[in-house]
């Protein structure tokens, strides 16, 4: 079992609070208001030439997009930042992020910066609060019958890394997609009183369908052939099996990924259905013809 499996279990005897629910979730939900914060790490989560003001950018928008699965309207944040001697990158850095809060109107409301030893590398987390009006919809509500939906494009922001490490010839539209996630804030406000279930696709669109599937006790099939794709991702690696597999296993696309009882109203065009919930556990894949079996790797995993 991977580390980070083994270590989140070994978390939840002791987050026993009701917010916490059961560390089953993205979010901690405190009222009215939502929590959660994520970390970036360079050579992890971005690559140690991506310019600073990206990694700001991708920073709060990861965070962000976190409170877009609860339905919850931004209030502030609060960053903690490890820092090298590079004091370009970190003034380039501090930049990005004012202009980032700037452009999500949110605003920075404190946090913690320390130095990193020697030859470590920027490690960077920041805390996202947010608001609800009702209740904040979980991972774990996914009921058999249900249709399965996502809202967003699968697998751009895979191939913009692919690009950004020489893997592919470059793209601009899928580079920045990789660089400058957008959370989808505004329709998961709308989807939130209309979904059983909702969380943000962050490690690949398999393995979070596996952790929604788990969460709920409830199987997930997924028409691989239905998910969302960018027309620039479908020029780049084709609609075969295999390319379809990659996009669902890349990880950072930051689309929002539920399930509901019926469509969603008064959002036409703005998500697709990629198959339901039945009863049993687990995932189950599909194409037009006939079952995939699973990848050994459905998505990220740290350890």
């Amino acid at each position: 079992m991977a580390l980070e499996t083994d270590f989140i279990d070994r978390l939840k005897a002791m987050a026993v609070h009701p917010a916490a629910r059961g560390l089953a979730d993205d979010c901690a939900v405190l009222g009215d208001l939502v929590l959660t914060h994520d970390m970036l790490v360079a050579g992890v989560h971005f690559l140690p030439d991506d310019p600073p003001e990206s990694v700001a950018w991708k920073l709060l928008a990861v965070n962000l997009s976190d409170l877009a699965a609860k339905g919850a309207m931004p209030v502030g944040v609060l960053m903690g930042a490890g820092l090298t001697g590079d004091a370009d990158w970190a003034l380039a850095f501090a930049d990005g992020l004012g202009q980032a809060c700037a452009s999500f109107e949110v605003p920075l409301l404190g946090g913690d910066t320390v130095s990193m030893p020697q030859g470590g590398p920027i490690t960077l987390g920041l805390t996202a609060i947010g608001r609800v009006t009702g209740d904040a919809p979980s991972r774990s509500g996914a009921q058999a019958g249900d249709g399965l939906y996502v809202a967003g494009v699968i697998g751009d922001a895979g191939l913009g890394l692919a690009m950004l490490q020489g893997n592919l010839p470059p793209d601009d539209s899928l580079i920045d997609a990789y660089r400058y996630p957008e959370p989808l804030l505004h329709l998961g406000q709308l989807l939130a009183h209309q979904v059983s279930a909702m969380m943000d696709v962050s490690d690949g669109l398999l393995i979070d369908a596996g952790r929604m599937a788990r969460a709920s006790g409830g199987c997930l099939n997924i028409d691989l052939d239905a998910i969302p794709r960018s027309v620039a991702a479908r020029l780049v690696a084709g609609d075969g099996r295999e390319a379809l597999l990659a996009a669902a296993t890349a990880g950072d696309d930051y689309a929002l990924l539920f399930t509901a009882a019926k469509a969603p109203i008064g959002l036409d065009g703005q998500f697709i259905r990629i198959g339901c919930v039945k009863a049993g556990e687990g995932l189950s894949v599909a194409d037009h013809e006939g079952p995939v079996p699973l990848p050994a790797r459905l998505g990220w995993l740290h350890g």
